[in-house]
């Protein structure tokens, strides 16, 4: 283990090149481009022993990594918003394939208007496809993330999209404890697919589907989405024997007795923890629910954190426009499995790189008689 000081985007490099893939195929976006150009010079100066694929759009970078894993090699790439979005098409075959794909999304608006700043409707509106999806608050945790979600990709095959705020994680510098290659291949084997594309063994890929065949395959990837909570649980049990830091799917921050408890994900969580620590110095029995894992959600671990809280408050970068926050529409539908149900307040705090300060956040707390529980609130 050493130290470094590292930008979030240098840090995903480093995270990538410690897993070791064979094949990246990428596209550069703003705010992204800092991590493919670090590992492209990394592979020129012969640092990663990888192919590197320069396409001409992000739907060819897609397509060149679903090639590449069906081949049966450790596959890596990145983007941001429309980059994401003009991948959609092939993010369907992707999952459908069943390819261990790891991808890195810098969160980003999507316009229009123009926009280069942070929020989460870029990835949130892919959370239907299929792939696990993980949000990070620091670039340490982006960085530990990478060799994670090769771990759980690969032994579920389902792909693997690991979140980082854009601007706010990508481009701000951060002291970070760095594993040895040797920590990161105990922690992360060499790839072994049972079955992929070979010449000498020739197999069916991709033929078509008729209804109760394509049914059964898409049952399928329920299952193993539901099987990746096992999984996840033994590659944060692997990763914290190996490399000696914790994670979980959720991370909880003066729940037990808080009356008041704000759900969040990604960088924005930083902000809320000094929020909450603010609050708790006033007398307010305030906590936090950190969201890391959206795909699978963790249901159970939300339950047991807020349903004895009396109030909720979910801060969403993201909105289901004519529904509510994303983030909030997953908290209320785990909620309907429990005996108990808090007010759940539906906050739109941040679209398009809206500042968030803690003074913001405390201030809800004294205006939350005020808000109305069944709409959503832009604040």
């Amino acid at each position: 283990m050493s130290k470094d000081m590292l930008l979030g985007s240098e840090a995903i490099a480093l995270g990538v090149k410690l897993a070791k893939p064979k094949v990246i195929p990428a596209y550069p976006i703003t705010p992204q481009t800092h991590i493919i150009e670090t590992l492209s010079e990394m592979i020129e100066k012969g640092e990663l022993k990888a192919k590197f694929i320069r396409v001409e759009s992000e739907l060819s970078a897609a397509a060149a990594a679903m090639g590449a894993s069906s081949t049966g090699v450790r596959t890596f790439t990145a983007t941001s918003s429309h980059g994401l979005a003009l991948m959609h098409e092939v993010l369907h075959w992707i999952v459908g394939a069943r390819l261990p794909v790891v991808l890195v999304n810098a969160n980003r608006a999507i316009g229009s208007p123009w926009n280069i700043w942070t929020d989460q409707t870029d990835s949130m509106s892919q959370r239907d496809l299929g792939w696990l999806q993980v949000y990070c608050e620091t670039a340490q945790e982006a960085l530990d993330s990478i060799l994670q979600a090769f771990y759980v990709a690969e032994r579920v095959l389902l792909p693997f999209m690991v979140m980082i705020d854009g601007f706010i994680l990508s481009h701000t510098l951060e002291v970070l404890d760095i594993p040895t290659q040797e920590e990161a291949d105990r922690f992360l084997p060499e790839y072994k697919p049972a079955f992929f594309l070979d010449v000498n063994n020739p197999m069916s890929f991709g033929n078509a589907a008729k209804g109760d065949m394509f049914y059964e395959l898409r049952k399928d990837i329920e299952i193993s989405m539901e099987k990746s909570f096992d999984v996840i649980e033994e590659a944060h049990d692997r990763f914290k024997e190996v490399i000696g830091r914790e994670y979980d799917f959720v991370e909880r921050v003066m729940c037990d007795d808080a009356e008041i408890i704000f759900v969040t994900s990604g960088a924005l969580v930083g902000t809320t923890r000094v929020a909450v620590e603010t609050l708790r110095n006033r007398g307010i029995k305030a906590g936090l629910l950190k969201i890391r894992y959206f795909r699978p959600f963790p249901k159970e671990d939300v339950i047991k954190t807020i349903e004895n809280a009396k109030k909720v408050v979910v801060l969403n970068r993201s909105v289901s426009f004519g529904s509510s926050g994303t983030i909030t529409q997953e908290i209320k539908s785990a909620m309907y499995y429990s005996n108990q149900k808090p007010d759940i307040y539906d906050l739109i705090i941040s679209l398009g790189g809206k500042e968030v300060f803690v003074d913001d956040i405390v201030s809800i707390v004294s205006n939350i008689d005020t808000f109305n529980k069944k709409t959503i609130l832009w604040r």
